[in-house]
């Protein structure tokens, strides 16, 4: 199956939304600039990750643009804009989640991001006191990376289609590569152990079928209209 990439998206900060690009350059750590800031509670010492929305869902109300971890703009949820670093930027964010955080590009060898049980979840909604567990960061990423497990996230329009999700969901889902395919069902299933070749330059391989998770194989750059072989 081959498709073609329609959509690059760069996260600066970990879980908050992101801004479309029409190319970039994607290497070991995946694409130039993405997810390179977190918040870090101060409290408990973890990374603030949506996938504990009880605690962290707000992360998804702010949009962050820009080259990180240097020049990145926060819009807030009421309009307030922050550039980092500014001097009022921690304090803005602690108001908003409650919490004393900071924002920062370093994070301790050790940390760890609180994970909610994703079925408790849904059955029981994103405000209800559900089962957390503690997970590392960067499972297959390089040393010091802010991703949960690996650099570069895939998605196809198939998987978007089966499961009747809006072209506008995307951005909630934060993936980095949007691939536009006639096929249909969880096409990503089919990749995993395979090599993702993206225009002239970018080869994947593909890890897991969550979307898909990818490391990468061949560093370059990738533009929107590029095309996307699995070898």
């Amino acid at each position: 199956m081959a498709g073609r990439l329609t959509e690059l998206w760069r996260y600066p900060v970990k879980s908050m939304l992101g801004e479309p690009l029409p190319d970039a350059t994607v290497d070991g750590r995946g694409v130039a600039g993405d997810r390179r800031l977190t918040v870090l509670d101060h409290d408990t010492g973890r990374v603030g990750s949506a996938k504990r929305p009880r605690r962290w869902s707000a992360l998804l109300g702010v949009r962050a643009t820009g080259d990180a971890p240097d020049r990145v703009r926060l819009a807030l949820p009421d309009g307030t804009v922050l550039d980092h670093p500014d001097a009022g930027l921690d304090a803005a964010l602690s108001r908003l989640l409650g919490r004393e955080v900071t924002l920062t590009d370093a994070v301790p060898a050790d940390a760890l991001l609180d994970r909610a049980d994703p079925d408790a979840v849904l059955a029981e909604g994103v405000d209800a006191d559900v089962p957390v567990t503690g997970n590392p960061l960067g499972g297959v990423a390089p040393p010091g990376s802010l991703v949960d497990f690996a650099p570069v996230h895939p998605l196809t329009t198939a998987s978007l289609d089966a499961l009747d999700l809006p072209r506008e969901a995307v951005p909630r889902y934060r993936p980095n590569l949007v691939v536009a395919t006639d096929a249909r069902g969880f096409v990503e299933n089919d990749w995993v152990g395979r090599e993702l070749r993206i225009g002239a330059e970018v080869v994947l391989r593909v890890l897991a079928p969550t979307g898909a998770y990818a490391v990468v194989v061949r560093a370059g750059r990738v533009a929107v209209g590029d095309r996307v072989e699995p070898t």
